[in-house]
């Protein structure tokens, strides 16, 4: 049974990997982004991948979908590290760990919609789809009194839908540069030599792990360091993004309105 759970986590993330490459809510939040513009490739929206900046500074963002065993352990690193990240929960996560979401929360780390249920978006409707935003969202304002702003699709999957719908409950809808591939398990120096010497990694990068990957906690604190080591600050995705008065260019990277 524990083969089949890690056989189909990792058919799960390369759906996103493959993706890659090619709400209406009932409680206080946001008002919807009225500012966000999106480039155009025909009429294709695209989430944040990466932002344009001439500060040197990234992000590291994690996706909680499954486990929760090695919560306390990259907590520990990242404030050893004096770093913090945001983490995209799904809500069925949110409902089997919630102690782990507050010791998140708690740390001062961002917390980021990833669905509800982990489905494949462009498969939903308009309506389904904000369903989705609303139910997590819910789940981890009434858990944290926080209102989260970010939300990543699963699998890295989206439409046109799933970006005006994430907008129109007020999320910010964010992607990745920059991947650390550690749901491959191809070993610490692979995972390690996947992000430091990734050919996006630069200013406005968005990194992406997963909590439960299995080499991850090992390589955390040494790909924190080399990071700070090329000169690039961490900081969460929502310290990054641009929040108003921005566009997408045709590569997904976020730019100020001039």
């Amino acid at each position: 049974m524990k083969e089949l759970i890690k056989i189909k986590k990792k058919l799960f993330v390369f759906v996103a990997t493959v993706v890659f490459a090619v709400c209406l809510l009932n409680i206080a939040r946001p008002a919807a982004i009225s500012v966000f513009s999106s480039f155009a490739q025909g009429d294709r929206k695209l989430p944040i991948y990466c932002v344009d900046t001439n500060e040197n500074k990234v992000a590291i963002s994690f996706d909680a979908a499954w486990g929760a065993d090695d919560t306390d352990t990259l907590l520990q690193i990242l404030a050893d590290n004096d770093v913090k990240t945001t983490f995209f929960m799904c809500g069925y996560w949110v409902d089997k760990y919630p102690e782990e979401v507050k010791k998140i929360a708690e740390a001062g780390h961002d917390l980021g919609n990833h669905s509800a249920t982990h489905p494949h978006m462009n498969s939903l409707s308009y309506e389904q789809i904000k369903k989705e935003l609303q139910d997590a969202h819910n789940k981890v304002f009434n858990l944290t009194g926080v209102n989260m702003e970010l939300f990543r699709p699963p699998f890295g999957e989206y439409n046109n839908n799933v970006v005006n719908a994430a907008n129109e409950c007020g999320y910010h809808c964010v992607q990745w540069d920059v991947d650390s591939l550690d749901w491959k398990e191809q070993g610490t120096q692979a995972e390690i030599n996947q992000v430091l010497n990734h050919k996006h990694l630069g200013n406005g990068s968005i990194i992406l792990f997963h909590n439960d990957a299995k080499y991850t906690p090992q390589v955390l604190d040494t790909i924190i360091k080399g990071i700070k080591e090329k000169g690039y600050d961490i900081v969460p995705v929502s310290e990054l993004i641009y929040k108003q008065d921005y566009y997408m260019d045709n590569e997904g990277r976020q730019k100020v309105n001039q």
